[in-house]
């Protein structure tokens, strides 16, 4: 394939696919690498390395519950279960909240902890009883699949994100609660855009906008929230795409249901204004904003107690990073500091992930002198000098 030809496939100009080619630009956007790798035809993974080798203690410690996962995966499904004891019902449903709590603060190594026996014990419970206390277990069981979903995810077994996730929809769909079928839809909706995927991945947002769309906001809440995060999940894949039009009237639509729910917490995944301002600043990210998405951001006064969150407050603060690095140079020294805000809040999140470790490869190649901030920021992810 020649350049002109894959230049085009991506829609990026010759020259700029050469520059990411010598390393003279980086890629600074999630859209840009699944452009790429579409126009190539490989997987995101192919271009980013993923999966990475753990670079502290405890990213090891959660990569090592992976295969426990993976198995819990593998050997169960809600129509066959092995034969084995599970634990009383509330212990697994405390246990599930638990660990999702600890996937809220970005602690993967412990929401990873027991997640593959967890799994098991719950789908061996919805198997093998019937009336509240199968209800219970596929409740329980749609929100382990959403940590085992982050938990993959977040250190680059993609395929495995999407599994959990469609394990999380089966056990949705059998509790029939609407709500908790566009949360479980919303999970897999977003997997499938990790691996590429967009046009599924919009389908199953579109899918839970319009069964949800109709639900009166004042008896059901989260599942207006559910409605919201598809509104939201909808704007991202349209900035990846290239369409600024339809991301804003997403992001509009979610900004409008957020002012009437205000910040909410089911399953602990914090749709309110204060996020949507969050996955605003992403969006502009995506879109190229740049200055235009930092300054929208700070203006807005996002209070990060409100979110109460390590994976939102680490968020805010990386994307914060990408929009100033992608001016080009003139406020990189605040991309530092932020960015250095997000990897203290959650270092397993951002080490592992590759956007954050290309804006650090290019607030180092663009440094003109020594900055100790970035230095620690470069050992910490484990990455070589780049000059």
């Amino acid at each position: 394939m020649s350049v002109d030809v894959a230049a085009g496939l991506a829609g990026i100009s010759r020259s700029y696919l050469m520059m990411l080619e010598r390393g003279d630009r980086h890629f600074n956007r999630r859209g840009l690498v699944e452009n790429v790798a579409a126009a190539l035809g490989c997987s995101p993974a192919d271009l980013t390395g993923q999966p990475y080798d753990p670079v502290d203690k405890p990213s090891a410690e959660a990569i090592a519950t992976i295969p426990q996962v993976e198995l819990a995966l593998h050997d169960a499904t809600l129509d066959d279960v092995p034969d084995l004891p599970a634990r009383p019902i509330w212990d697994l449903v405390a246990d599930a909240r638990l660990a999702n709590e600890y996937r809220d603060a970005a602690r993967y190594d412990l929401a990873g902890r027991g997640l593959g026996q967890l799994l098991t014990e719950l789908q061996v419970t919805a198997v093998t009883t019937n009336g509240g206390t199968r209800q219970a277990a596929l409740a329980a069981l749609v929100e382990a699949c959403m940590v085992a979903h982050d938990v993959a995810g977040t250190f680059g077994h993609a395929a495995l994100a999407v599994q959990a996730a469609e394990r999380g929809q089966d056990a949705a769909q059998r509790l029939g609660d609407p709500a908790v079928i566009g949360f479980a839809d919303w999970h897999w909706a977003l997997a499938l855009v990790r691996v590429g995927a967009r046009r599924r991945a919009g389908t199953g947002f579109t899918r839970v906008i319009n069964a949800l769309v109709n639900v009166d906001p004042t008896t059901v809440t989260a599942a207006r929230e559910a409605y919201g995060f598809a509104q939201l999940g909808s704007a991202l894949i349209a900035a990846r795409s290239g369409r600024a039009d339809t991301a804003h009237e997403h992001l509009e639509e979610a900004s409008r249901i957020a002012s009437h729910t205000g910040d909410l917490n089911s399953l602990l995944m914090h749709f309110g204004p204060t996020n949507v301002a969050v996955w605003r600043l992403a969006i502009g990210v995506e879109l190229q904003e740049a200055g235009k998405a930092y300054e929208r951001a700070t203006t807005a006064n996002i209070d990060t107690a409100l979110l109460g969150s390590a994976d939102r407050i680490s968020a805010l603060h990386f994307d914060l990073a990408r929009a100033l690095a992608q001016e080009g140079g003139p406020r990189d020294i605040d991309a530092i500091r932020h960015l250095d805000i997000a990897d203290q809040t959650s270092p397993q999140r951002m080490r592992h992930d590759p956007i954050a470790r290309e804006v650090v490869r290019e607030l180092d190649i663009r440094a003109r002198k020594k900055l100790w901030m970035l230095d620690s920021l470069r050992h910490r992810f484990g990455l070589a000098p780049t000059h």
